[in-house]
Formats: C-alpha cells, structure tokens, sequence
C-alpha cells in the first residue's frame, strides 16, 4: 500500500531541508562530467559548448527543488509509476482518530 503524505513532513530528513544524498551525488557527477568535457573538448562553437554543458544541467534540472515535491526528479519519478503501473494510492491525513478504520473492504 502507498500513503500520499504532506511533503513537508519529512523535511527536516533532508540535507539543507531540500537534498538526498543520491541528489547530492546525481549533481556532483553530472557536475564531474561536465568540467572533464570542458577540459577534455574544449568548445569552440556554441553547439559544442551546449553539449559540454547539458550533463550538469540536466542534473542541475533534476535536483531543483519544486512545491510540494523536494525535487523534479521525485515528480518524474511519481508520474512515470502513476502512468505505467497500477496502484492504489490512500490518503492518510493527520488526525487523532481514524473515522474509518480498517481500510480493507470485505466483499459478499
């Protein structure tokens, strides 16, 4: 079962309230890249440049942090499994008391 949670509860888990760790290493590697293929190619045209640039870029794009989501790449990755597998998402909101209880339906 997948609970949709508040995205600021688990703020505080995060490296300066925004970053994972594997953001942190997604943007220093694409960072990486992108200095060894300035060093390496070294652009001389604006198209080189460009594909000098996208790796820290696209990791850059990634990692930026966005409302309600801590980053682009947790929407990508909630909307890809939205689309392509079939789950059942339960809202679980913060209350004293669950109104409802059991969430399994007997069925006759």
């Amino acid at each position: 079962m997948n609970y949709l949670i508040p995205a600021n509860t688990k703020k505080s888990m995060l490296i300066f309230g925004v970053f994972t760790t594997a953001d942190l290493i997604l943007f220093g590697v694409g960072l990486t890249i992108t200095i060894l293929l300035l060093m390496i190619l070294s652009p001389s045209s604006l198209l080189m440049a460009a594909i000098d640039l996208a790796p820290g870029v696209i990791s850059g794009f990634l990692v930026l942090p966005i409302p309600n989501y801590h980053n682009t790449l947790v929407i990508l990755k909630e909307l890809y499994t939205f689309y392509t597998t079939r789950q059942r998402f339960i809202w679980k909101g913060w209350c004293a008391k669950d109104e409802y209880g059991d969430t399994k339906q007997i069925h006759k």
